[in-house]
């Protein structure tokens, strides 16, 4: 019985149809495509998705957190003004006013004669006249003398 074909088959089937109880080779590449499309095209993604991040590392720019933080923010919440503003922020080269002031404090430091990298404390010290400019102590305030008879 199982030997008689049905009259509205063909005589010849097509290599992807599968037997019955066989392995669905079409169905095994199509899902092994589908696989490596999905997951290249996820690289793709966060390769691009990265990009403002990696510019801004290579170039050792001062703003890096904040565009990794642009960065995440981006990825998570789908605002995407947040990838073209990190985008702009490792592009442009922000001035490093931290190096220009520490040096100029550093300079007012050695005119002022305090030691260096004590400079807001020691110049609150002497302010207050803890300590003279020189590192010495202060002598003690001089109390003037009431005349006789007055209190």
């Amino acid at each position: 019985m199982a030997d008689q074909v049905h009259p509205a088959a063909a005589s010849h089937l097509p290599a992807f149809v599968a037997s019955p109880g066989g392995t669905d080779v079409l169905m095994v590449v199509a899902a092994i495509i589908l696989l490596a499309a999905v997951l290249g095209v996820g690289l793709l993604f966060l390769r691009l998705h990265t990009l403002p991040e990696r510019i801004a590392h290579k170039s050792h720019k001062l703003q890096f957190e904040i565009v990794a933080v642009l960065g995440l923010l981006a990825l998570f919440t789908h605002v995407h003004l947040f990838w073209v503003i990190g985008l702009m922020l490792a592009l442009i080269d922000v001035p490093d006013f931290s190096g220009m002031f520490s040096r100029m404090a550093g300079s007012l430091e050695k005119i002022a004669g305090i030691a260096p990298g004590r400079g807001g404390e020691a110049a609150s010290d002497i302010e207050h006249g803890i300590v003279r400019p020189d590192d010495k102590p202060a002598p003690p305030p001089a109390v003037a003398a009431a005349p006789a008879g007055q209190l």
